[in-house]
């Protein structure tokens, strides 16, 4: 009778737990962001509310900030930095196992891993504290749908032979007078007629899922399965566009600092759907 009394009262625990999760609170001079951190990702759930839990963000920065892309913070050497010093290389110690799902994905608003590049880093392992939160921009089905690395490769090809001299020239001077994103949108332009004469599929497959996201919020696809998504900002994007429009170095960091408290509370799951309007899956209430 013990030991029923025992399963019972664990199973009961076990489905309270399940009804509740935490809530991140990221706070900034330009605002609030509420954020929660997904099951899916436990290694970097446990992390992150440890580092929050124990004031490990409170007063670092977001040290670099890109309009359009993202914003990041996280690194302990950001706490009191001098105006103008390179941040970005601290950490508490450890990385952590790359946790990828592929139902998270950089949509604006997806909170991240930062981590070091492949060269130095070829498991993907995350940072131990760094982190960022999307913001990205509104892409078109062509651009989604197109593997500019290889459309990039075939043009490359195409312009080194002599009867293409007219297109090289073009590119060039689109490149030299626009920039490298009017140059990239050249490119898709005239992609079906390079993946022709180089004989080429510069076509790649896209998740509906992903196609409906990044067609009408916007985010940074090209991350895709190369950085860890553990959470999602589900109030305040407003402040993650506050923060990205400030002007910055040549760092990318702002030449104002950009203070961050970071608290974690645990709530009821409904509390969070009615505070901010985040439903969550159903498998998972």
């Amino acid at each position: 009778m013990k030991n029923i009394l025992l399963i019972l009262s664990v199973a009961l625990l076990a489905s309270c737990a399940g009804q509740k999760d935490y809530l991140v609170t990221i706070k900034t001079k330009y605002g609030d962001m509420h954020a929660i951190l997904y099951d899916e990702t436990p290694k970097h759930k446990e992390n992150f509310i440890k580092l929050a839990e124990e004031g490990f963000y409170d007063s670092t920065l977001f040290h670099r900030v890109m309009k359009d892309f993202m914003i990041q913070g996280g690194d302990p050497n950001s706490k009191g930095a001098a105006k103008g010093a390179r941040l970005g290389t601290g950490d508490p110690g450890y990385t952590i196992p790359a946790e990828f799902n592929e139902k998270y994905f950089h949509v604006k608003g997806a909170l991240s891993a930062a981590r070091q590049p492949d060269q130095f880093n070829p498991k993907k392992e995350s940072s131990g504290s760094q982190f960022y939160v999307v913001q990205g921009k509104v892409l078109t089905k062509e651009e989604l749908t197109t593997d500019m690395d290889a459309l990039g490769k075939a043009a490359q090809q195409m312009m080194q032979q002599p009867k293409y001299d007219s297109l090289k020239q073009m590119f060039i001077n689109i490149y030299q007078t626009e920039g490298p994103e009017a140059y990239g949108k050249k490119l898709i332009e005239l992609k079906d007629y390079i993946a022709s004469e180089m004989n080429v599929n510069v076509t790649k497959e896209v998740s509906p899922e992903r196609l409906a996201a990044y067609t009408t919020i916007g985010g940074a696809p090209h991350l895709d399965d190369e950085y860890t998504v553990f959470g999602k900002v589900i109030d305040g994007l407003e402040v993650v566009d506050k923060i990205a429009e400030q002007k910055v170095d040549r760092a990318n960091r702002p030449l104002e600092d950009i203070i961050m408290t970071v608290t974690v509370e645990e709530l009821p799951k409904k509390k969070i759907t009615k505070m901010y309007g985040y439903e969550y899956p159903a498998e998972e209430k």
